[in-house]
């Protein structure tokens, strides 16, 4: 299923992995107790999330007893989440890459809702970045734009995903990535900063600065993916603190490149330097079917998230116009610190939608023409007010 991507292979797969609901292939006793209850639960909930959208009593059935081959994740690990916030948007994780194709029968569906009609029978292309001098600065004038980020997942071969590694697994693959982190020479050149034992109040300047991951996420929490927390996760900073790269926070790792201002090009072109390097060091997981894999069924594909933080305030009094533009576009209108936040002074975080079905150059694309019609929808509106 999985084809690797170059270099640095990981000599033995996990053993003996600590795992909430299976042990030795088989569910534990109480876990199809669980799951049956929850469905319930969910099912009487006045839940939107795509899971209840999907898992059918049928699909259900069909899936309540199995367990990946490698890892033995069930269901349960699967939809844990998503049973216990009901008010959630998905609601469904992969806790290993197994997970994708045993429980394709629920995966599958939400995938297509999701990504715009991926279906199953579909197959995502090969990576094709293209060039960031094909995008222009979106905001020259520094009117609208506060930032601009690009970001790209990846998830390292023979590791599985949060919810499955162990405590000596996660500090391994720090050890892993921090490694070949090390290599990075000319505008990445930085150092790497382990979570544990970082002092208090650096992590909350660095949070602050929306340059570092935070603990206390309880959709990640309720997916198992927070377990022996600080260990194993960090950051990484070139010197001009304009690439960053996340170690174990939701997927193996995070690459991020940003700056202030509208210069979507540039931005992307660090992001495209750094992920190439670093996959000639690690082997990345990719699946010929779902493109590059990771935890949330979200980011499948490309990964890539472009995004940037952007001053709406006419259209944030129009909030109905605002998102028929954002879906027109196919845009993801968030708070100014990320899913599941409300937006600060009038920011908010808006980014590409669809990850899967189209190259990353494309993707990039979407995401620059949908800002341009905003920017273009607020001048409209600020001068009509005036």
């Amino acid at each position: 299923m999985l084809s690797l991507r170059k270099v640095w292979l990981r000599p033995h797969l996990p053993t003996g992995a600590w795992h909430r609901s299976c042990s030795g292939g088989k569910l534990k006793p109480g876990v199809m107790a669980q799951l049956i209850t929850g469905y319930k639960n969910l099912i009487v909930s006045d839940s939107k999330s795509l899971l209840k959208k999907h898992l059918t009593q049928e699909i259900f059935d069909k899936l309540k007893s199995k367990v990946t081959p490698t890892f033995h994740s069930s269901l349960l690990d699967c939809i844990q989440s998503g049973l216990c916030n009901v008010d959630s948007g998905v609601g469904i994780y992969a806790p290993d890459p197994e997970a994708y194709t045993v429980f394709a029968d629920l995966f599958d569906p939400i995938i297509e809702d999701y990504h715009r009609g991926f279906k199953k029978t579909d197959k995502h292309p090969e990576p094709c970045f293209g060039s960031g001098k094909d995008f222009e600065n979106l905001d020259p004038r520094n009117e609208f734009i506060v930032s601009t980020r690009v970001r790209c997942g990846r998830s390292v071969q023979c590791f599985p995903f949060n919810p499955c590694m162990t405590e000596f697994e996660y500090c391994e693959l720090e050890g892993m990535i921090s490694n070949a982190l090390g290599c990075l020479r000319g505008q990445y050149s930085g150092s790497y900063m382990p979570l544990a034992g970082m002092q208090k109040e650096t992590q909350e300047e660095l949070i602050n600065q929306h340059f570092l991951f935070k603990e206390g996420d309880r959709f990640l929490q309720a997916a198992n993916a927070s377990r022996f927390w600080p260990a194993g996760r960090g950051i990484y900073f070139n010197c001009d603190k304009n690439f960053l790269v996340w170690v174990n926070e939701e997927d193996h790792i995070r690459v991020i490149s940003m700056e202030k201002g509208g210069d979507l090009g540039k931005v992307y072109d660090r992001m495209i330097g750094g992920v190439e390097t670093l996959g000639k060091f690690l082997q990345f997981s990719h699946d010929k079917r779902l493109g590059f894999l990771t935890f949330c069924p979200t980011n499948l594909g490309t990964t890539i998230r472009a995004s940037v933080h952007i001053k709406l305030p006419s259209l944030a009094a129009d909030k109905a116009k605002l998102e028929a533009i954002a879906s027109e576009h196919k845009l993801q209108v968030r708070g100014t610190r990320g899913e599941h936040t409300e937006a600060e002074g009038g920011i908010y975080d808006i980014s590409n939608k669809r990850r899967m079905g189209l190259t990353e150059y494309e993707a990039v694309r979407e995401m620059y023409e949908g800002i341009k019609a905003l920017i273009e929808a607020e001048r409209k509106l600020g001068s009509a007010r005036k």
